[in-house]
């Protein structure tokens, strides 16, 4: 694991192939907890290409000076991520009125 949480990262290298390739990060949160976004692609062995996109949602929590990760919730489609920013998007114009 990583020291500071700008070096977090979910990119995955087996056998010398990204097998998950980190294409951007977003931190949310700092601190004890920290909380990541990732979009990323998984490689495709049978089709030897990555992927559509994906999104992950990550928490770590800083321990004896190392960042762990203690949960995700991976976001499968971009069909998926568009429902969620709607129903956020929704909740928070709702908090305006």
């Amino acid at each position: 694991m990583a020291e500071n949480v700008e070096d977090l990262s979910i990119e995955y290298t087996e056998d010398g192939q990204i097998t998950v390739k980190q294409l951007g990060k977003e931190i949310l949160t700092k601190g004890a907890w920290a909380t990541l976004i990732y979009r990323y692609q998984d490689w495709d062995r049978k089709k030897q290409e990555y992927g559509p996109d994906k999104y992950s949602i990550r928490r770590y929590q800083k321990r004896n000076g190392e960042y762990m990760q203690k949960s995700k919730f991976n976001i499968s489609s971009k069909d998926q991520a568009g429902k969620m920013i709607d129903a956020l998007q929704k909740w928070m114009d709702e908090d305006k009125s």
